[in-house]
């Protein structure tokens, strides 16, 4: 389900908000009937939900669970590639990343191990 990258698309652009179908094609520069194909099978995998606003029906991710799936899935991409992820930049900047061997080195030492 996740193999396809039209949905991951969609998957990310619903990831603070809901949208109605229309929206979301733009967002991603898909047709309509393309996304709205893909949002139909992510509905049934229970990745998204919906909500009726009058005539209008708005996609939202169905959970938290969805939402950081998506985001460690994105992140972990970006590490495949030769360049800096983009998640590790702020205005130009690196942020650090933090090195878990060191700190569990230094509470094992702290702890006597």
């Amino acid at each position: 389900m996740l193999a396809d990258g039209t949905r991951i698309q969609i998957l990310w652009a619903l990831i603070d908000r809901e949208m109605p179908v229309n929206e979301i094609a733009e967002t991603i520069g898909k047709p309509g009937p393309s996304v709205s194909q893909h949002l139909a099978k992510l509905r049934m995998a229970r990745l998204v939900r919906t909500r009726r606003d009058g005539t209008q029906i708005f996609y939202q991710l169905e959970n938290d669970h969805v939402r950081e799936l998506i985001i460690d899935a994105v992140h972990h991409a970006e590490h495949a590639g030769p360049a800096i992820p983009a998640h590790h930049q702020i205005r130009g900047q690196l942020t650090a990343i933090p090195d878990h061997r060191a700190a569990q080195t230094a509470a094992d030492s702290a702890a006597g191990g």
